[in-house]
């Protein structure tokens, strides 16, 4: 992944973790942030799929989270010191979008498989399996995350918008949905 993306898609990780958080213990936290890590990851790639995209991000910015704050409840402060700086970068869209393809393991599949149709292309972002093809531990150890029903708020703020994009994806870019 390009590194003009980086800020969003640590920002977009970092808030999915807090709202959403592991299990418990380090190799639950290292699983879920590498579930929440693909899922951004490609979620931000599609958000952003020319390299004018993710640079008009990075100059214009991303939002914030506060929109996402409210949805969940949490009534976090507008970010004003540098702790709170990172919710800037935070992007409404990629987060929803993530929260889609961590709740459903299909839509991740076809979602990873368009990414060939964008400049970052589908090498670029490195393996999703974790994301795809989750194992029952993936589950054990990011059971929030991968919950349909609670992240289902946040999931439904651009779902929508995803399906359409994935759906009006090049013929070859994807495989047939069941």
């Amino acid at each position: 992944m390009p590194t003009a993306l980086s800020p969003v898609i640590a920002a977009s990780t970092r808030w999915l973790l807090s709202a959403f958080p592991s299990a418990g213990g380090p190799l639950d936290d290292a699983l879920a942030e590498a579930q929440a890590g693909h899922a951004v990851t490609i979620a931000a790639a599609l958000r952003y799929p020319t390299e004018l995209d993710a640079e008009l991000v990075i100059l214009l910015g991303p939002g914030g989270s506060a929109r996402l704050d409210s949805v969940t409840g949490v009534d976090a402060p507008p970010p004003e010191g540098a702790a709170d700086a990172w919710r800037s970068w935070v992007d409404e869209t990629v987060v929803s979008w993530a929260a889609c393809l961590l709740a459903d393991a299909d839509l991740a599949v076809v979602a990873a498989a368009c990414l060939a149709a964008t400049h970052h292309g589908a090498d670029n972002v490195g393996t999703a399996r974790r994301l795809t093809i989750p194992s029952p531990r993936d589950h054990r150890a990011a059971p929030l995350l991968r919950h349909p029903d609670l992240v289902g708020p946040i999931a439904d703020l651009h779902r929508e918008t995803l399906r359409g994009l994935l759906d009006a994806a090049p013929a070859g870019s994807s495989p047939e949905r069941t």
